[in-house]
């Protein structure tokens, strides 16, 4: 997808800092367990699990359609990479001399998974061990996005409890490991690895490539960074490092580790280096608990071409922490509170599987004086800053944290403004149209909640340049793409014009709150004579029932409306109520086992597009759009971490005209869109 602010398709987003935590527990607030506030979902989910998602380079899930029947089965399946390589990454326990399996494939029989649930920052599974103890193993990836100094520190978190069923005291141990593929996707690669640990008692493992390729990727792994593997330095903590096959030989045969570092640095497909920690828990009645922390940071994040030339932009938490080695629960709480209020259990099914593939692509990057927040476009490129992709993104920031759009917004201003690239110019002819409106749109989205006048006029010759554009070909555009530029070349789009017309009417706006009132009156009687023209271009009024249409006056097609949400966003009031009356009643007739379809070309949608026009339809509609997105969720047997492009017949990938599928988008972001219009929310 197109609007690149001239990164390199492989530069880097992400890092992360190993924190200060209590063995027993970890705080995220004041006096509130991870543990604090989980609920059941009561689903066969069949989408990928998020166990470890903080970053486009540390993304690890567990294909749930696997185990036994396919209801996400931790002991017996390895994590994968979001490309859906493997990750090794291994669990066992070992109960009154007897080891087991509860992650992983390592050897041992498994452990018995009673209950799976997950939020939209934790997933958590429950294990019986031999009807002796009971274990709760919790994954988390935070999401603090009003803290930017936690948000910064890109780490995931696994805590295992362990507490006695039976009445009796049981002796345990406690084993997890990971393997150096998680430092390169190239994996005859030599990966490098050190153990140490910190002043205040944090053990950990370093592993990371031999030879470091900044800025680089093989099969969308980093080629650069260092991957920390941490937990608290107590009494019965035992660690190795070396083949796997050995390390965790070791465990299973005498229920501890040699503290041995293994010093032959080697290929990661050779003998696999693992690197793991073994805890004696002693004998267990009452609960006790273990934490881990992964991270894969990476103090030099981007490169960036800005007005000064490329510049290399440090990771955020550089800025906060003097080195790697220095340094939730509220957002599960009001998801599920508001994802119930507007849309039921089914919302909340979709919107907490989402928070943490959506925010899994982004990462804070610059120092305590300007700071940016880049996202990739994971699996259909790896483009970063693509205003495509920020466009249905962005209902889960303004839902959650607005004023982090404008750390979005600024490298994509500042590249246009440097005169390096010009959007809406013949270097864009792919999708000008597109771009232009899409950015109006943000840019005023932005500065309502922000009440940030002074950006608007900071930008405000940028964003006049894009109306003047739009004026000239929106209202019958050329041949061109879409945002959906997979479904091909189209002439008189009725969705892409309508972008257009309500990214003029949002200049209207833009120019009014400026102060520019000459421009404002004229954008507004331009996007007006605009959208009366536009009803009769692309309406099918003579339909039974009437209905948009894909294009100008071809009245047997038809499409998903997305575009009309921001007219609603924005308050602007531009599109009579009869349109999205008229929607509602349309859609229902189309619907397919898992859906709506894209358009009348294909079978598949686009699950985020499908949120936003649930957002804006009657209830009865919204209600069909969430039921049948959720049923999906619960059916589909793609088994990665979610896509957004789907067969709606049969829920399987889009396979119509593709030879590949979108997997770990942020573009997920999207199904926030009820959450992100004004009304129902909950501070």
């Amino acid at each position: 997808m197109n609007f690149n602010p001239q990164v390199p398709c492989n530069s880097s987003l992400i890092i992360s800092i190993i924190p200060i935590f209590s063995h027993r527990t970890i705080h995220i607030e004041a006096g509130q367990s991870v543990w604090y506030s989980y609920f059941s979902l009561d689903i066969a989910l069949r989408s990928s699990i998020p166990l470890a998602v903080r970053s486009p380079y540390l993304s690890a899930y567990l294909p749930a359609g696997c185990g036994n029947g396919g209801q996400g089965y931790l002991a017996g399946n390895w994590p994968t990479f979001w490309a859906e390589q493997t990750l090794g990454w291994a669990g066992m326990i070992r109960v009154d001399n007897t080891t087991y399996t509860w992650m992983g494939d390592p050897g041992p029989q498994p452990v018995t998974q009673v209950e799976f649930e997950y939020t939209s920052t934790r997933s958590i599974f429950r294990m019986e061990v031999d009807k002796k103890v009971m274990m709760e193993i919790l994954f988390l990836s935070p999401v603090p996005l009003k803290d930017q100094k936690r948000q910064s520190l890109t780490a995931s978190y696994l805590e295992v409890r362990v507490e006695s069923i039976d009445g009796k005291s049981h002796d345990v141990q406690m084993y997890s490991d990971i393997t150096a593929e998680w430092v390169s996707g190239d994996r005859s690669s030599v990966a490098q690895w050190e153990f140490d640990t910190t002043s205040d008692d944090i053990a950990y493992h370093k592993v990371y490539r031999q030879t470091k390729l900044p800025f680089s990727e093989t099969n969308d792994q980093a080629e650069w960074g260092h991957c920390y593997w941490a937990t608290k330095k107590v009494h019965g903590l035992t660690f190795q490092s070396g083949a796997a096959k050995a390390v965790r030989g070791s465990f299973k045969s005498q229920g501890k580790l040699d503290n041995t570092k293994d010093t032959k640095f080697r290929p990661i497909n050779k003998d696999f280096p693992a690197f793991a920690f073994s805890v004696d828990l002693g004998s267990v009645a009452h609960p006790v608990s273990t934490l881990f922390t992964l991270d894969l940071m990476q103090e030099q994040a981007i490169r960036f071409e800005s007005q000064s030339g490329i510049i290399i932009l440090n990771s955020l938490w550089a800025s906060y922490f003097m080195n790697e080695t220095s340094a939730a629960t509220a957002l599960d709480d009001k998801i599920k509170r508001d994802s119930i209020a507007v849309g039921g259990q089914d919302y909340l099914t979709i919107t907490s599987l989402s928070t943490r593939q959506a925010f899994g692509a982004t990462q804070l990057v610059g120092n305590l004086t300007k700071q940016y927040l880049f996202i990739k476009e994971l699996s259909s490129d790896g483009n970063i800053q693509t205003v495509d992709v920020i466009y249905p993104f962005y209902p889960i920031l303004l839902y959650l944290e607005p004023s982090m759009t404008r750390l979005m917004l600024d490298p994509l201003f500042e590249h246009q403004e440097s005169g390096l690239f010009f959007l809406g110019t013949p270097q864009c002819m792919i999708w000008p149209l597109e771009e232009c409106g899409n950015m109006l749109i943000l840019t005023l989205a932005y500065a309502q909640p922000a009440n940030d006048i002074e950006y608007l006029k900071t930008h405000y010759n940028m964003l006049k340049q894009w109306t003047e554009y739009l004026i000239e070909e929106t209202l019958l555009p050329a041949n061109q793409m879409s945002t959906d530029d997979f479904a091909g070349w189209l002439s008189n789009q009725t969705n892409l014009a309508l972008k257009g017309i309500i990214g003029i009417d949002a200049m209207a706006v833009i120019a009014n709150l400026t102060g520019n009132w000459d421009d404002g009156d004229r954008y507004s009687n331009i996007s007006h004579n605009y959208v009366s023209k536009w009803q009769g271009l692309g309406i099918a009024y003579d339909a039974k029932p009437p209905h948009t249409t894909l294009s100008y006056n071809q009245n047997d097609t038809h499409g998903l409306v997305y575009n009309l949400y921001s007219d609603r966003l924005l308050d602007l009031n531009l599109v009579p109520q009869s349109v999205y009356d008229m929607q509602s009643v349309f859609y229902a007739t189309i619907e397919q086992k898992h859906g709506i379809p894209l358009d009348t070309r294909h079978y598949y949608t686009k699950s985020d597009w499908e949120m936003w026009a649930a957002a804006i339809s009657s209830p009865s509609t919204r209600n069909m759009f969430i039921h049948d997105l959720a049923k999906w969720i619960n059916e589909t047997h793609t088994n990665t971490a979610c896509t957004d492009l789907y067969d709606t017949r049969n829920g399987d990938y889009a396979t119509e005209g593709r030879d590949n599928h979108f997997i770990a988008r942020p573009v997920v972001g999207g199904h926030f869109a009820l959450l992100a219009l004004k009304s129902g929310i909950s501070a």
